[in-house]
Parts: C-alpha cells; sequence; structure tokens
C-alpha cells in the first residue's frame, strides 16, 4: 500500500507537526476494513425473491388445457390444476435458486462486492475499524489524552479521524473535515503520502493552537511510524 518513500513521508510530517504542539498524531492504513460478505447474500436473495416478478416481466404465465367444452370429470379437472400449479411452483423454485447461485457468485468478486456493498455500510465498518485500532495502539495513554488517530482505508477510499477526549473537549468534530478531505483526495490521486503530508500538517496546526508544545516538556509519547493493515 505505501511504499518505503512514503513511509518515511509520513513520519517525518508526523515529526514536524508534533515539534508544535502537546498532541500525538498517529497514522494507521488499512487495505479495507471489512470483507462485506453479507454484500454477495443480501444481492443474492433480493433476485431470488424477484424471481416471480421476472417470471410474468418475460411472459411466462401459468396455463393449464381448456377445460370447458370437454367431457372431463371434477376429479380430472383438479389433477390438471394441480399439476399446472406444481410445475409454475417448481419452475419459480428453480429460477430463484438459479439466481441466487449466480449473482452470488458475481457479487462476490471482490470489485463487484465493493461497488455493490452501500456506502453507508462501508462507513461504518471503517468507523468501527478506526475505533479499534485507537484502542488497540493505546492512544488513549497519553499524558494529557491528546493523541489523535488519523485511519485510511484505501479499497473503500474512506478516512475517519478520531481525537481522544483531551482533545475533543477543545475542538469542533467538524474541524476535521478539511484534513480528511485533503488525505482523501491524495489517496483518490494514487498519491498516499502527498495525501498524510497535508492532512498532517492541518491536524498539527489545529492542535498546536490548542495544545502548544512546551519548549521544556515535550515527550514523544506515541510511534511515529505509520501502521499497515491487511
Amino acid at each position: 500500500m505505501l511504499t518505503n518513500e512514503d513511509r518515511a513521508r509520513i513520519e517525518a510530517a508526523i515529526k514536524t507537526a508534533e515539534a508544535t504542539t502537546r498532541g500525538e498524531i498517529y497514522c494507521v492504513v488499512a487495505q479495507e476494513s471489512s470483507d462485506y460478505r453479507e454484500a454477495p447474500i443480501a444481492w443474492a436473495a433480493l433476485a431470488a425473491l424477484a424471481a416471480p416478478a421476472i417470471l410474468l416481466l418475460a411472459g411466462i404465465h401459468v396455463t393449464v388445457p381448456d377445460l370447458f367444452g370437454q367431457d372431463w370429470s371434477a376429479a380430472q379437472i383438479g389433477a390438471v390444476a394441480e399439476t399446472a400449479a406444481r410445475e409454475a411452483v417448481a419452475g419459480s423454485i428453480l429460477l430463484q435458486g438459479l439466481l441466487f447461485l449466480v449473482v452470488a457468485v458475481i457479487v462476490s468478486i471482490p470489485p463487484v462486492r465493493r461497488f455493490m456493498t452501500p456506502k453507508s455500510l462501508k462507513r461504518e465498518r471503517v468507523r468501527r475499524r478506526a475505533h479499534e485500532q485507537f484502542l488497540a495502539k493505546n492512544l488513549q495513554s497519553t499524558r494529557e489524552r491528546t493523541g489523535v488517530l488519523i485511519y485510511v482505508s484505501t479499497q473503500e477510499r474512506l478516512a475517519e479521524l478520531i481525537a481522544d477526549e483531551g482533545v475533543a473537549a477543545k475542538v469542533d468534530p467538524k474541524v476535521w473535515d478539511q484534513a480528511m478531505g485533503l488525505l482523501i483526495a491524495g489517496i483518490k490521486r494514487d498519491q498516499p503520502a502527498e495525501g498524510f503530508e497535508q492532512a498532517i500538517a492541518h491536524c498539527g496546526e489545529i492542535l498546536a493552537t490548542h495544545f502548544p508544545a512546551r519548549t521544556d516538556d515535550n515527550p514523544d509519547e506515541l510511534s511515529n511510524t505509520v501502521v499497515e493493515l491487511p
């Protein structure tokens, strides 16, 4: 996901930003935040449920022989009607099973699966994974609770910023939107290092406003190395 040069540029950007603030910036890059395995099943089930409507739109109807004008007994009429109904149900079930299988296989192809997954679900999974990383990397353990996680999921092209309670108490969450926009723009241009540099610099300016560095007491509490997740 990142080259050695990208990693070096991001690390340098973090060091530069943290030199002006008591805040701590931590960067995580994930290839994908979820496998979205429910997407193929959901689309396949939807296609299967639509099978009867597809049959009607295709002009396929249940037909029975002309029961009028012929000397048929009630038992024969009942048998014919039952056979026609069974054939219709069997045909519908067969089509439903076939549609379910075909759609499930097609949507399981990674690029198709990502395209067919609703953005709202992607956003929820990215946010959840970001919160997991915030806790897993102990960003809540800084002395003044000034840790800031910048998390980006490259396949979804979505980013999330989580600020610890010390920062959240002073900075409106909407203030970070521009930084995230810069980051995503860099990812979309296939220039992740540039996107991170711009986002980190912007975050550093915000943190320096509320948590300026102390010349005699400004320890680097978190690693500056960007973390990459499969």
